[in-house]
């Protein structure tokens, strides 16, 4: 099971900044609250994974847990920048890393390609013009660059199936990043202390995601009807849930879907005993430019962890004094090779991005309310979760009013 509600840490920080986790084989995870006792959570593991997973009784039966050090999907990304202790900015930087190249932070071929610089100077030390470090990039590349990037396919079928870059492109590209990761002057001499502002650039890097730091959840949606047979089907996503909002990815083509701040978005979920373990999302949007409002329904299991992680950031955020200037900077110390973070990232607005929303990929109800009723496709659950509203500020989510047309039709 991914992440499940919790409270962060009171400690030290790397008390504060991780919390342990249980994971299973099959890659289900829970974020471990204060109190827990990993103990008895693994002997109650079968109970939890027949409950919040889709697992086969026999793997189910087979399956041992194992506790991990993960980073607190509570802890604010404005406090990690605070963070000097450089063992536990290089246990931040091996997670992110390991969630980069796995592909569970969908990245843009640039971003990866700086991303993955960092960790060659992390791992080859500072680039020496003249070396054979072309070979080197080559023969270890799935350890800078997520795994879809380092495909080298052969023929007319490969070629048919490639996605974005050509091939090559990705080598190429790092190599020229590597050569641009500055090193920091008067840096410190021994080795692990003069890899933390790298270790920073990295995090600063991955702060430029909007689901870095999530936990992550697995879940199916349907997929839109296409072509003369109208075949649907479902597709899997993975739903990322952070302090600041909700992600729905696409498991396989590693591209987001659906990108939603708490202030644009109501929830809600449906258990088994109801109809069918269901998380519901509901937002703005429009139908061949008539405002409407949009639902979409994930499938899983899980959907009752994920409603409460949600209810859980949401009061967490209301609770959270405004952050004061000095916080929301970018730090005290400058990272290697970047600059401070801006307010805004223009380089993840740009078309084509992989983390830019696909709302015409997504198979939604779109409906007008009025009162307790649905002037247009009528789902099934069309009651109570359609209040549940928040009020964050500005820009909150507001339910669409109807027009004479739409009543009419």
């Amino acid at each position: 099971m991914d992440g499940t509600e919790g409270n962060a840490g009171q400690p030290g920080p790397a008390d504060r900044s991780h919390r342990s986790s249980v994971s299973s084989v099959g890659a289900r995870e829970v974020q471990l609250k204060p109190k827990h006792q990993p103990y008895k959570l693994g002997r109650q593991w079968q109970e939890l994974l027949l409950r919040f997973t889709d697992a086969p009784d026999d793997d189910v039966a087979m399956d041992e847990p194992s506790l991990q050090f993960r980073r607190n999907v509570f802890f604010p990304k404005r406090r990690e920048l605070q963070i000097h202790d450089k063992e536990v900015l290089r246990l931040l930087y091996e997670e992110a890393k390991g969630n980069v190249l796995a592909a569970r932070y969908p990245c843009d071929v640039e971003d990866c390609e700086a991303l993955g610089a960092l960790v060659c100077r992390v791992q080859l030390g500072p680039y020496q013009p003249g070396q054979p470090t072309a070979c080197a990039l080559r023969e270890k590349l799935d350890s800078f660059l997520p795994a879809h990037l380092c495909k080298r396919g052969h023929g007319l079928f490969a070629a048919l199936r490639g996605r974005g870059t050509k091939a090559g492109t990705g080598e190429q590209g790092l190599l020229n990043a590597y050569r641009r990761v500055k090193e920091v002057a008067g840096s410190e001499s021994e080795h692990e202390a003069s890899l933390s502002p790298h270790y920073r650039a990295y995090l600063l890097k991955c702060h430029e995601l909007p689901f870095y730091g999530s936990a992550f959840f697995h879940g199916e949606i349907d997929r839109p009807a296409q072509g003369f047979l109208h075949r649907g089907g479902q597709k899997p996503v993975s739903v990322a849930i952070s302090l600041e909002g909700v992600h729905v990815i696409d498991s396989r083509e590693k591209h987001v879907l659906l990108g939603l701040r708490f202030q644009e978005l109501s929830w809600d979920h449906t258990s088994p005993e109801e109809e069918e373990s269901v998380l519901w999302l509901e937002f703005d949007g429009d139908n061949e430019g008539t405002p409407v409002n949009k639902l979409l329904k994930i499938y899983s299991k899980q959907a009752e962890l994920m409603s409460s992680l949600i209810e859980y950031c949401i009061e967490l955020s209301q609770a959270a004094e405004p952050a004061t200037p000095q916080e929301s900077a970018a730090g005290p110390a400058s990272a290697p090779g970047s600059s401070p973070p801006p307010t805004q990232h223009p380089q993840l607005r740009r078309q084509g991005s992989v983390v830019c929303s696909r709302i015409q990929h997504l198979s939604t109800i779109d409906y007008v309310e009025e009162g307790e009723q649905i002037k247009r496709v009528k789902p099934k659950r069309s009651t109570s979760f359609f209040s549940r509203q928040l009020s964050l500020g500005q820009g909150s989510y507001a339910v669409v009013q109807p027009t004479e047309s739409l009543e009419q039709g």
